[in-house]
């Protein structure tokens, strides 16, 4: 395993993998890994011979300081579990690598990103594309993975990346769920005991809304459901539901043929999101 902590270094490191004909794949983290990133991990090395793992925790997608000061940050095991799951690579720059002194410039996506997670959290995309920017400009990477749990980042990066011309491959890998269907996330751990044992009605509220468009029912019915069941739950907070186009995010009225159905729910003070697409093939 390889640990590089600088855009020249790990430019250095690809370019010769690649002159030697070989493929590479970058996994972006902000560390904490968990069963989630591991199968990022893994699916990126059936694309490409050299996987590099990221492991930055970028401030600018936080719009909370405290949220960013309580992040876990362990290198050690995060290279560790990197190297478990198939990665040849960790990218861990500190933060003169990633925004040096006079940094001055954002790169930002406009409609994908202003609904949802955009519009409660402002500035979370800007600070997103700008470090993923950065990271596929270090490393040149032939394709890209990212966790279909954080969905709209995905529809993010993939506008991005259309919309400069920059060559990679951008892959989706499914969400990865607890038994009890709770998605894997490195907030779970802050759950309290009880909160715990009540998170995967987010989950059954999601499934229930994609029944009921399934059945054909309009998307408003879906998103009323989702409240009664989740919102009634007495433990937890909804913040948003939303059934929305999957191409644009663009709420959805009526019957939705497609949609990707999500959410963002308040457990006392940890915030957790999650999705379930309708009509819509889950393939990279």
């Amino acid at each position: 395993m390889l640990i590089v902590h600088g855009p020249e270094e790990l430019r250095a490191y690809v370019r010769g993998r690649r002159a030697a004909g070989g493929q590479v794949a970058l996994v972006p983290t902000m560390g904490a890994l968990h069963r989630g990133h591991g199968e990022l991990i893994r699916a990126a090395a059936k694309v490409a011979e050299n996987v590099v793992v990221s492991v930055y925790v970028n401030p600018r997608q936080f719009n909370v300081t405290s949220d960013f000061e309580k992040y876990p940050r362990d290198l050690g095991s995060d290279v560790a579990a990197a190297a478990a799951s198939g990665a040849t690579v960790v990218y861990a720059p500190d933060d003169s690598a990633m925004y040096p002194a006079g940094f001055d410039t954002t790169v930002s996506v406009r409609r994908v990103a202003a609904p949802l997670e955009g519009a409660g959290r402002p500035g979370h995309f800007d600070g997103v594309a700008t470090i993923v920017a950065k990271l596929l400009n270090a490393c040149e990477p032939d394709a890209a993975v990212f966790g279909l749990k954080d969905y709209q980042q995905v529809a993010v990066v993939r506008r991005m990346v259309r919309d400069l011309d920059m060559g990679v491959r951008i892959l989706a890998v499914d969400t990865v769920r607890e038994t009890d269907g709770l998605a894997l996330s490195s907030r779970n751990v802050r759950l309290s005991p009880q909160d715990r044992a009540d998170a995967p009605v987010i989950h059954r509220g999601l499934v229930r809304a994609r029944e009921l468009l399934e059945l054909g029912e309009e998307a408003s019915t879906a998103r009323e459901e989702f409240l009664a069941i989740v919102g009634g739950s007495g433990r937890s907070r909804v913040e948003y539901v939303s059934v929305a186009d999957p191409d644009t995010l663009a709420e959805i009225e009526g019957p939705a043929p497609r949609a990707v159905i999500s959410c963002a729910v308040w457990f006392g003070d940890v915030r957790l999101i999650d999705n379930l697409l309708h009509g819509v093939p889950v393939t990279p």
